[in-house]
């Protein structure tokens, strides 16, 4: 089996969320199941820099306003096709922002670029390398099971489409279509036609054989008003054709007894020394109770305005905070606040790759507190390592951590706390549940062991995915 995946930013070449490490991780945790990956990526500045040994394999001389190239290399043991288009992904900033925060002003042409030739590939082949199914990856891929119908792939060629994120919807003026090389017929509810708009995410689950999301919760959220923010009829009337995958981490690279970051562990007793260290690096004082860290995009979204409301609990009942992220000013700035006048919380605005890996090993548990999450993997990381999660009971939250209660402590299989998405009161009662299980050095270390051994690998996943992948193809 034979596949393109398709994805605006893949890990550790250029990331800036969950889709860059599925889509990085998912290549090698198929070969094991028989299935060959591919992967088209554009060719920003970082991609470049990555490459090892690329050729070129493919050219266009006018792609949506200038020339490109496909160059076939590899990074990372990633086998990658690049988009070599200087006008459209060689610039300095972010994949979809520029150095002053804004979006770029031609989104939608640069990555219906991406998705033109995602189908191209897919319908001719490119160097003797033809895929049997086509994986597209949220809105900046939408286009491509379109485009792939339009070229006559479809015929010959299976579609898959992932929604790791219902929020960002690829949103054009209708006055694009013939730009973006659109069929007018597509143009209606049933297609990629969203309150008199074009949506490049609409068009990715209408045109699609299979559509699929990151856990099996969300897929239930997504049918419904609350979560699917407009989609909900459309996914709900792919009936069987939507399903929910759940994500996995690299465990060799999120490994506490090998990671390089950090002082080695391999059981709840050898994280102490990554817990001193992280200790006195913040300059925290040596209290009584949970050391809880943060490691995250500071949205509303994520529910770092309700974590505001209640870490007094927290802190009240001798627990600490440490915090490492960046997003919305607001709340960038309260949290700063908040660790001024306070010198059980530090904070660090920003990402650093070994500093989130020293909050996750020494922390005693790390805080996901989303109004809705797709799936989530800061909590996936916390499980490797030992370090409960405290999480709201939506999406993925829901479906990887086994929340504390009568039935799991008899059962002893419980490996964190879960508690009302939305609900700064839930998340006080959740705080002293924590600082009441941590009083508790016993349960405490058996819910450390139970999280270590949870499985959080790609595994099972990809067995998902290769079986959807054999579901779509035309000739498996």
């Amino acid at each position: 089996m034979k596949v393109l995946s398709v994805a605006s930013e893949v890990a550790p070449l250029i990331k800036t969320g969950g889709l860059a490490d599925v889509a990085g991780a998912l290549p090698a945790a198929l070969a094991e199941k028989g299935v060959e990956m591919r992967t088209l990526v554009p060719g920003y500045p970082a991609v470049h820099a990555a490459l090892d040994g690329s050729k070129p394999v493919l050219s266009d001389g006018n792609l949506f306003g200038g020339p490109a190239q496909i160059l076939h290399g590899t990074a990372h043991g990633l086998d990658l096709y690049v988009l070599d288009a200087a006008h459209l992904f060689y610039r300095d900033g972010g994949p979809y922002a520029a150095p002053d925060g804004f979006d770029w002003w031609d989104n939608a042409e640069r990555f219906a670029a991406l998705s033109w030739m995602a189908a191209t590939i897919a319908t001719d082949g490119i160097g003797g390398w033809k895929p049997d199914v086509l994986h597209a990856h949220d809105w900046q891929g939408g286009l491509a099971p379109v485009y792939l119908q339009r070229l006559g792939g479809a015929h010959t060629v299976g579609s898959v489409f992932t929604i790791h994120n219902i929020a960002f919807t690829g949103s054009a003026g209708a006055d694009m279509m013939a730009r973006l090389r659109l069929p007018m017929e597509g143009y209606n509810p049933g297609g990629f036609e969203f309150h008199g708009r074009i949506s490049a995410l609409k068009a990715g689950i209408a045109y699609s054989d299979k559509v699929n999301t990151v856990s099996p919760t969300y897929a239930e959220e997504l049918k419904t008003p609350e979560f699917g923010m407009g989609f909900d009829g459309a996914l709900a009337h792919k009936g069987s054709d939507f399903c929910g995958i759940l994500n996995g981490i690299d465990t060799d690279y999120w490994n506490p007894a090998k990671d390089p970051h950090v002082a080695g562990f391999s059981t709840p007793r050898g994280k102490s020394k990554a817990r001193t260290a992280l200790i006195e690096e913040f300059g925290l004082p040596y209290d009584n109770g949970p050391l809880c860290v943060v490691v995250s995009r500071l949205t509303e979204q994520k529910g770092f305005d309700l974590l505001l409301h209640a870490v007094p609990t927290l802190l009240e009942r001798g627990g600490q905070l440490v915090v490492l992220g960046s997003g919305d000013p607001g709340l960038e700035h309260a949290f700063s606040e908040l660790a001024s006048r306070n010198s059980q919380v530090a904070v660090h605005i920003g990402y650093n790759e070994p500093m989130s890996h020293r909050l996750i090993a020494g922390g005693d548990a790390i805080l996901v507190p989303s109004r809705f999450e797709p799936c989530g993997l800061t909590q996936l990381y916390g499980l490797r390592y030992g370090t409960l999660p405290v999480v709201a009971s939506t999406g993925g939250l829901a479906d990887t951590v086994i929340p504390d209660g009568v039935a799991t402590r008899m059962a002893g299989v419980a490996t964190g706390i879960q508690f009302a998405p939305g609900n700064a009161e839930a998340l006080k009662d959740a705080f002293n549940h924590l600082c009441d299980l941590y009083a508790n050095p016993d349960l405490w270390a058996q819910m450390q062991r139970n999280a270590m051994k949870h499985p959080v690998g790609w595994d099972v996943s990809a067995a998902a995915y290769a079986e959807l992948y054999a579901q779509v193809a035309r000739n498996p």
